[in-house]
């Protein structure tokens, strides 16, 4: 397998950690531990999951590690469209292009892990 900081999928999850922690840092401290921490957790998952699944032995192993990227990925949508109905944050239009932009990633090296075994 590639080395998992080699993925642009890897790099752009990356880079949305960075932007989830920026945000999240103006959120009300009684959310510390519950959406701040939630929203943290699953933007890490997602290129944790690429850096585990790369190091996999299978193609198969590696897709697996994958969809569960992807199921992070989800949560933090959730959780970002959450945050501003709350009106932790008002815009999130960037950030769900980010994520749409990581999801489309996922999809096509997902694609590529069972298409190619």
């Amino acid at each position: 397998m590639r080395p998992h900081y080699k993925l642009e999928a890897w790099k752009n999850a990356m880079n949305l950690v960075d932007e989830i922690y920026k945000i999240s840092k103006g959120f009300p401290t009684e959310e510390k531990f519950g959406l701040t921490s939630q929203m943290r957790r699953s933007a890490i998952s997602v290129p944790s999951n690429l850096a585990e699944g790369a190091a996999r032995k299978s193609k198969a192993e590696f897709a697996n590690f994958v969809n569960i990227a992807k199921g992070s990925l989800s949560e933090l949508e959730t959780q970002l469209i959450i945050s501003k109905r709350q009106n932790y944050i008002h815009n999130i239009s960037s950030l769900l292009d980010l994520t749409g932009k990581v999801s489309s990633q996922l999809n096509g090296l997902q694609n590529y892990l069972t298409t190619n075994n």
